[in-house]
């Protein structure tokens, strides 16, 4: 048996985001809120950094903390534009290739 969300979770990316993002984001988030997502990584992937993160945030908005202002889904980075995963490498700026030194052999380009 499947577990179906009633409600979309605070941070709509939260299961694709790294601790970090995580922890920036949960900022402006309200004491409930917060602990919606501990209860959904308890229940589910358990990751005791992000365990520990939310905990925290939340003893510190038992503790007096505000909410920071601002929209959490504003604090997505930016993707870069352009070729994504690729190396800026190319042919055009590789190295010519030259036959490897061996031992008591001197590379003509360093007399």
């Amino acid at each position: 048996m499947t577990e179906q969300r009633s409600e979309p979770l605070p941070l709509p990316d939260y299961d694709e985001l790294p601790a970090g993002g995580v922890e920036h984001r949960i900022r402006s988030l309200t004491g409930d809120d917060v602990q919606r997502l501990l209860d959904y990584e308890r229940a589910h992937a358990d990751r005791p950094l992000l365990v520990d993160i939310l905990t925290a945030r939340l003893r510190q908005l038992d503790e007096g903390a505000e909410p920071a202002p601002g929209d959490p889904e504003g604090a997505r980075p930016e993707k870069p534009e352009g070729r994504q995963g690729r190396s800026p490498a190319s042919p055009d700026t590789a190295a010519e290739p030259e036959p490897p030194l061996r031992h008591g052999v001197h590379n003509v380009h360093d007399m």
